[in-house]
């Protein structure tokens, strides 16, 4: 446990944006699993579940939890599956 007053600081300042960047990074987990489950059950009407999960995965990086380039990769293979699902 830390003495100096700006390190205690520092630890109280971390934890909350820890728990804040957990909260944006399970809602972007649990727009994955809907999509997921969108593209097992009907991969013909799963788009509208991807522009969700996009969206999502959009707002994390406005928020500084994953980066640019993490993101558009994340993106590009959903909309890659959803077009392999789709073809089959």
């Amino acid at each position: 446990m830390p003495n100096i007053k700006s390190a205690k600081k520092r630890v109280k300042v971390s934890e909350k944006k820890n728990l804040h960047n957990r909260m944006v990074m399970s809602g972007v987990r649990t727009s994955l699993k809907k999509f997921d489950a969108a593209v097992a059950a009907d991969p013909a009407s799963a788009g509208t579940q991807l522009n969700a999960t996009a969206s999502a995965i959009d707002k994390a990086v406005t928020k500084g939890v994953i980066s640019k380039n993490a993101a558009n990769r994340k993106k590009a293979r959903l909309a890659k599956r959803l077009n392999k699902a789709a073809a089959v």
